[in-house]
């Protein structure tokens, strides 16, 4: 197999950067070197240290500001009032694990599957996006009778052993699971002429897409166990498509026999807008979907919603515990961000924010012939960079380039795609109108800086 791209190293620290730093970062960097494993990245050439945060905005060590364009972690914004009052009144009474009953799991999870379509009415908890997409792969295992899983070429679902197997993003240094199929993500912007107009032809190519690969798994022996994506398609550079463009290849993938993964943990929460699920602006009813990072405000949590068949198939035979998952203080923050993101009307917000973002990054395609395509829904939006808008050729160096560069005027963020040269573009739903200036002059003059 040829070595797989990945963005994981992208716009980090490299230890030849070290003669640079301000003293009190390579202070820091030297103990992280000697303490922590060698598999921790940190981002930017020159690290920020970071000491607080509050909404969309981060402070450093020396009182420097940033605007955040990156974290769906802190999903409601750094530090929410609701979440910490939340965990501070729980934690004050009582926290343990689900082997007690106790209200507040149950409280939150009618509130979470009211949000859901009605099939989908079982819920079970973990602690990572990671454990959640874990179990979802058993779950899809033990109701096809199958192993093999489907995803696609740049996805990132976590780094259990199960997951790291379905999550080439991780790049070569990972091996895949034998029995994983990816199949290329659809990606309107690159494939042209062939997703149609508007993107009109986009969802028959995904399906044919996945066809092939549910048939190439049958010729080589492996039953189909199910297909895992976002439906933003995040990792893979952010490719929003047109509404309901899914819609095809889930019919595939039932007729096939498997189960559709819906990994909510970056689209979800009203991230995307128009929907308060990702796949719901597809109108498809996955048959599990895995929750995670914005689900309690950087309080670990997650979670899986299911089909009750779909799951009995695992969880009437198998015992499932988890220490911490759904434990009353991260069902507490849980709760806490679906009470806040109605209340604060953040989908809405998201949406109308969000265009009025895009429509400023879209304008920057008139200044710099580098702007390839600027696409997102809500506050989920990925700015591509490329060498010449003829031939689509990715710019991953101007990608990188731009990321440092925006570091310098106070914003972070970072790239994905298997080019490593969009912008992914996701800041906490806290962004306001005002700070739609800042991003985009900032990037106005980063790519002016670099003469793009």
């Amino acid at each position: 197999m040829a070595a797989r791209s990945t963005i994981m190293d992208t716009n980090s620290y490299r230890a030849q950067d070290a003669a640079n730093l301000a003293p009190g970062v390579r202070r820091l960097t030297e103990r992280r070197d000697e303490v922590l494993g060698a598999s921790y990245r940190l981002f930017y050439r020159n690290p920020v240290h970071l000491v607080r945060g509050a909404g969309q905005y981060l402070w450093d060590a020396d009182g420097r500001k940033y605007l955040d364009v990156y974290n769906n972690v802190a999903s409601l914004g750094h530090c929410h009032p609701a979440v910490i009052a939340a965990v501070t009144e729980q934690m004050q009474t009582l926290n343990t694990h689900t082997r007690y009953l106790h209200e507040r799991i149950l409280d939150y999870t009618d509130d979470l599957l009211s949000t859901m379509p009605g099939e989908l009415d079982k819920a079970m908890y973990m602690c990572t996006g990671s454990e959640a997409n874990d179990l979802a792969i058993r779950v899809a295992k033990a109701y096809s009778g199958g192993e093999g899983m489907i995803a696609t070429t740049e996805a990132y679902h976590g780094t259990s052993e199960l997951t790291s197997g379905v999550s080439p993003a991780l790049g070569s240094g990972q091996p895949l699971s034998p029995t994983t199929r990816l199949v290329p993500a659809p990606d309107a912007y690159r494939l042209g002429p062939t997703a149609g107009p508007d993107g009109a032809g986009l969802g028959f190519w995904f399906a044919d897409r996945v066809r092939d690969a549910i048939a190439d798994m049958e010729e080589q022996g492996i039953r189909f166990a199910g297909f895992i994506a976002d439906s933003i398609f995040s990792s893979d550079g952010v490719l929003p498509g047109p509404a309901g463009y899914l819609q095809e290849a889930a019919e595939v993938i039932h007729r096939a026999g498997g189960i559709i993964i819906a990994d909510e943990v970056q689209p979800g929460f009203g991230r995307t807008g128009e929907a308060f699920w990702g796949f719901q602006r597809h109108g498809i009813v996955p048959d599990v979907v895995t929750l995670g990072k914005p689900m309690g405000n950087g309080i670990p949590v997650s979670g899986l919603v299911a089909k009750a068949d779909v799951l009995a198939a695992f969880s009437d035979t198998i015992p499932y515990f988890n220490t911490f998952g759904g434990n009353p203080v991260s069902m507490a923050a849980a709760q806490a961000v679906l009470t806040t993101i109605r209340e604060e009307g953040l989908q809405e917000h998201s949406r109308a924010v969000g265009a009025q973002l895009l429509s400023g990054l879209t304008g920057l395609a008139g200044t710099h012939s580098a702007v390839g395509d600027v696409r997102g829904t809500g506050l989920f939006i990925g700015f591509e960079l490329v060498t010449d808008r003829a031939t689509r050729e990715p710019d991953r160096d101007l990608a990188l380039g731009v990321l440092e560069q925006l570091r310098e005027r106070g914003v972070l963020t970072s790239v994905a795609g298997p080019h490593g040269n969009v912008l992914k573009l996701r800041p906490p739903l806290a962004f306001q109108p005002a700070d739609i200036d800042w991003l985009v002059g900032a990037l106005d003059e980063s790519l002016t800086a670099l003469g793009a």
